[in-house]
């Protein structure tokens, strides 16, 4: 830790290296109230690279309310991107190289249109970003998967039935509800065929336990669960994160049944969740989940946590060795890499880095796009996943970094303009 003298009140200022060897020294501006500040000078592009301790892959982001997805080489160099013109706020990779997308907030989504994560289609593009494959429903959002048979499981909005809206506990009142005839927007689980034909459907208010899954009294009741993430276990069941309940769950898609629950409601459980984001199954059979720390009892900081469902303890954690200058309100997520170490996305700043079990940060890249959102002028990142180098999806493709040239240097001089597409092959 490296301390400076302190300009006057009411900031603190002090600077700390991340066992960086000093390669990285990052500015953290704290007020009286534990609030972090934006820095006057944020870096951009790569921040730092340890090449022998950091996953040499590429990883995969987008900016969430941008039309783009990038890919980056390890060295943190622009090699690809697709287009959408519809949007591109979540994107990950198929097997076959074609990317599956997210678009855009739908703009007359009956009532959705300001919840976050809203969205208007799911799409398939090809390595050129043309659509191969789409479906639309004003309201999906969040999340959504490639199932083997070929289907799509998508998350959806539709409202909660008047009855049990009544019982439902927490929350404000929506300042913008009508008092006649207010709305309470549940949580969806659908499967869909390519033809967009419903298969398979699961209400969450049919399944919540209106004295278990209370909204935090700081979120609108606009909203009861508010999924923000929705994967496939091994074993065939539903993993999904539920923010403005605080809960992870594990649902059997069989009969819907809820078999198993972690987060702040239940108060037999050591550890409690706040506003987290991206649960993720793990090949040795525990759960990652980014904690965004939202509304916690103090400071809000954010941190990532591997849970064993079967003792609900944390076997590993990561926070900052300075525990402010770690948070997303919004948003985020975490992937563990082949080699142990785990890529995480710190979404409201646009961070993405790498850090080893040790907590030993290896990899950094901040994003330089900025695009205007309900916030106003931000770089949110979604959320990145990294994909090894000779990953067969990358064969025959063309990834050199002078296909990008001109990004690539305005990034290197920190001159990439608001709203930027680029020139050439990148579609306006």
């Amino acid at each position: 830790m490296l301390s400076m003298s302190p300009p006057p009140s009411p900031y603190t200022w002090t600077a700390h290296t991340r066992l960086h060897r000093w390669a990285n020294i990052r500015r953290v501006i704290v007020d009286r109230f534990h609030h972090m500040t934006w820095i006057r000078n944020r870096p951009e592009g790569l921040v730092y690279r340890d090449a022998e301790q950091s996953h040499d892959g590429y990883t995969l982001f987008c900016s969430v309310t941008g039309k783009h997805a990038t890919l980056l080489n390890p060295e943190g160099e622009v090699v690809h991107r697709w287009h959408n013109s519809e949007g591109i706020q979540h994107a990950h990779m198929l097997e076959s190289g074609h990317l599956l997308i997210q678009t855009g907030p739908f703009p007359h989504a009956e009532g959705r249109q300001n919840m976050g994560g809203n969205s208007g289609a799911m799409m398939e593009l090809d390595w050129d970003s043309n659509v191969v494959w789409a479906y639309r429903n004003p309201a999906q959002h969040h999340a959504y998967e490639r199932l083997e048979n070929g289907n799509h499981l998508v998350l959806g909005w539709y409202p909660v039935p008047k009855d049990i809206m009544s019982k439902v506990q927490g929350g404000h009142p929506d300042p913008k509800a009508d008092p006649d005839n207010p709305v309470m927007w549940g949580d969806v689980i659908l499967e869909v065929d390519r033809s967009g034909r419903e298969i398979k459907r699961w209400n969450s208010w049919e399944h919540f336990d209106t004295t278990l899954d209370v909204i935090c009294p700081l979120e609108n009741r606009k909203e009861w669960g508010h999924a923000n993430s929705l994967s496939t276990t091994p074993d065939g069941n539903w993993l999904v994160s539920f923010r403005n309940t605080s809960q992870i769950m594990i649902i059997d898609p069989d009969n819907g049944d809820i078999k198993w629950r972690f987060g702040a409601a239940t108060k037999e459980f050591p550890l409690a969740l706040n506003h987290q984001h991206a649960a993720t199954w793990l090949d040795n059979g525990n759960i990652l989940v980014f904690d965004n720390g939202c509304h916690r009892q103090g400071p809000g900081f954010s941190r990532v946590l591997e849970i064993d469902p079967k003792t609900n303890k944390a076997e590993w954690s990561y926070q900052a060795d300075v525990i402010l200058a770690f948070h997303s309100f919004m948003c985020s997520g975490a992937s563990r890499l082949n080699n142990g170490n785990t890529l995480i996305t710190e979404s409201a700043t646009a961070r993405l880095f790498e850090v080893t079990p040790k907590g030993e940060t290896v990899w950094e890249w901040v994003s330089p796009f900025f695009f205007q959102s309900r916030f106003g002028r931000t770089p949110f990142v979604f959320r990145a996943y990294r994909y090894d180098l000779d990953d067969p999806r990358f064969d025959g493709r063309s990834l050199a970094p002078a296909l990008h040239s001109e990004l690539n240097q305005r990034i290197k001089e920190g001159g990439v303009p608001d709203n930027y597409h680029g020139p050439g092959n990148e579609r306006r």
